[in-house]
């Protein structure tokens, strides 16, 4: 959607009520499905790894609900910023308090399974004077996206944006600056922004992934714990947060780094795997993610 036709769709649905933002959304997805068939091949593509000897018809199904509820993320976005009437359940939270009584700082693993951008304003609502600092790559001509980006802005998380084509390495130390001060960095563990990224291979769902470095690369650097974040839609206007105990990269020598940085790519792959099995629709990755063929054991 484009940003000022989405404005003006949350205008008119603050109106005439929330049924109106749903059907138009529900209709773009269920455009978007029928007419980007190699988009919708990535999706039963995906599926058909995920639920083995399935028909056809069953993965076609898969891919339209997953459309279908990727939609829910818009309408969510902008009550979490408005009438903040969403209520969320959460697991592993006491983790998230030790650390920040503790002023340690930690990096937050997140995905594209569930909806980690309400989760971030609803982490930023619930500890007063959290510093959240979030990685975000740039999407070119992208309105929603920069809409996306001010909002985030707005509710007082500071925003690194990594140029899919031109990244630094001062964004990684901006990172360990941050962590140092005792804020959390927020970083998405799924998804290479830019050709040429460092990245560490790992098994999921029986096929080789690629998996972004950078946030294992800042867990050692920084000493500082990685958790393993998710934020699932229960129903509407209800959410659960689940964050793992925390991992601490560390090893005795240089030598080590690769195997200590693989283990622990490796560590959030079988865990996103565990959650997506538990919510197989709210998998709102969309680019190619899995090896071409299973993976030779």
């Amino acid at each position: 959607m484009k940003g000022l036709f989405y404005r003006l769709l949350l205008l008119v649905s603050r109106l005439a009520g929330a049924w109106v933002f749903s059907v138009v959304a529900r209709g773009i997805a269920a455009g978007y499905f029928i007419f980007f068939p190699r988009r919708v091949r990535i999706g039963l593509d995906f599926y058909q790894a995920l639920f083995p000897g399935k028909s056809g018809l069953y993965y076609l199904w898969c891919t339209w609900k997953q459309y279908q509820n990727f939609t829910s993320i818009y309408w969510d976005r902008h009550l979490v910023r408005t009438t903040q009437d969403i209520t969320y359940t959460s697991q592993g939270h006491e983790h998230l308090d030790a650390a920040l009584q503790g002023k340690r700082g930690g990096i937050i693993l997140m995905s594209h399974l569930g909806n980690w951008e309400v989760a971030a304003h609803l982490l930023q609502q619930r500890w007063d004077g959290l510093r959240l600092l979030m990685y975000m790559g740039i999407r070119h001509k992208e309105d929603i996206e920069r809409l996306q980006k001010k909002n985030l802005a707005e509710s007082g998380i500071q925003i690194v944006a990594v140029d899919t084509e031109d990244g630094s390495p001062l964004d990684i130390l901006e990172g360990v600056r941050f962590l140092k001060e005792g804020g959390l960095v927020l970083q998405t563990g799924d998804i290479i922004w830019q050709t040429g990224q460092r990245a560490v291979t790992a098994r999921f769902l029986d096929r080789d992934i690629q998996l972004p470095m950078a946030p294992h690369m800042l867990a050692l650097l920084s000493g500082a714990p990685l958790y393993i974040f998710f934020a699932f839609r229960i129903r509407a206007g209800h959410y659960h947060f689940s964050l793992s105990p925390p991992i601490f990269l560390k090893t005795e020598t240089r030598s080590q780094r690769d195997l200590v940085i693989r283990g622990s790519a490796q560590q959030y792959a079988d865990i996103l795997e565990q959650a997506l099995r538990s919510h197989p629709f709210e998998w709102y990755h969309f680019e190619p993610f899995l090896s071409a063929k299973p993976s030779a054991l």
